[in-house]
């Protein structure tokens, strides 16, 4: 990574939903009251006004909730009207015969550009190999044939099913959301460690520094509780193989997007330009072709 790259903050990963339009039903869980309500990018721009490394916001990817094709329609005709988002993690239903049909129309759609991954709520599979199934695979392979990327979204035990997705795909551009989810609060790193590490042998794979906090205590976490995991995943992936990330307004239960990116900034002290310009803008960049990003390039 080479310090030509624009001094902007780039979002690689964050939601939007209007309660109006499209009901988000994992919201009625307990517990999260304070974010059952419609976020908007206006939302954003209020709320994310913390400087990281001496940026600012400048552009976002945001991320689907929902297995549901129309939210991804919804979220892609946003991005085409909205300057904030420069691409789009859509889902489709993987185990579709159908699935290459459904990811041509929502490229051909309004917005359909701006899809440059696909994501599975595989946080909530029971089974361990879920992503090993033949159907899956074969859901994935039109995903690649298409020049697209896969978000990972997997808990900590899950994390060797997505070691053996990279195995099976090597081609295929992944990036593992919220760094598999470690269980910061109870403190019990070992195993996430050993099969983070495992993941990170494979060079395609890159890792969101993301929704850290709402795997720790959400009132009592401290910078001291991330370094830990700051550290493995460094280690792991090196700068070049980081990008930063939200999760708001998931966020918001754990402290909300100014918090944490202000502890991102401590994190980043002593850091190289090189390094802090890979890890906030451009990793995803690279792995998102953030067009919005380059155009900020070309005309410095």
């Amino acid at each position: 990574m080479t310090s030509t790259q624009p001094p902007v903050l780039i979002d690689a990963h964050h939601h939007l939903w209007d309660l109006a339009q499209r009901p988000q039903s994992w919201l009625d869980e307990p517990g999260l009251e304070s974010i059952r309500r419609t976020f908007t990018p206006d939302d954003l721009r209020a709320t994310a006004t913390q400087e990281v490394a001496g940026r600012r916001l400048h552009s976002t990817v945001v991320v689907q909730c929902i297995p549901d094709v129309p939210e991804t329609e919804d979220l892609l005709a946003l991005a085409a009207q909205e300057p904030l988002i420069d691409a789009v993690v859509g889902w489709v239903d993987l185990t579709s015969p159908g699935v290459g049909d459904d990811l041509d129309l929502l490229l051909a759609g309004p917005g359909g550009s701006y899809l440059r991954s696909l994501r599975s709520l595989v946080q909530g599979e029971p089974d361990l190999e879920w992503l090993q199934r033949a159907e899956v695979e074969r859901g994935l392979a039109e995903v690649e044939k298409r020049g697209l990327g896969y978000d990972v979204l997997v808990r900590s035990h899950q994390l060797d099913q997505a070691a053996k997705l990279a195995e099976r795909f090597p081609e295929l551009p992944q990036v593992l959301d919220h760094a598999g989810k470690p269980d910061i609060a109870g403190g019990e790193l070992g195993e996430w460690e050993r099969r983070l590490r495992r993941l990170a042998g494979h060079p395609q794979v890159v890792c969101k520094v993301s929704g850290l906090i709402t795997e720790a205590d959400h009132q009592n976490w401290t910078i001291a509780d991330m370094r830990p995991v700051w550290d493995v995943l460094l280690d792991a992936f090196g700068p070049d193989r980081l990008m930063f990330g939200s999760d708001w307004p998931v966020a918001n239960l754990a402290g909300g997007w100014n918090c944490w990116a202000a502890t991102v900034d401590v994190l980043l002290d002593g850091f190289s330009a090189d390094e802090t310009s890979a890890i906030l803008a451009g990793t995803a960049t690279a792995f998102y072709r953030l067009t919005r990003t380059e155009e900020t390039l070309e005309s410095r």
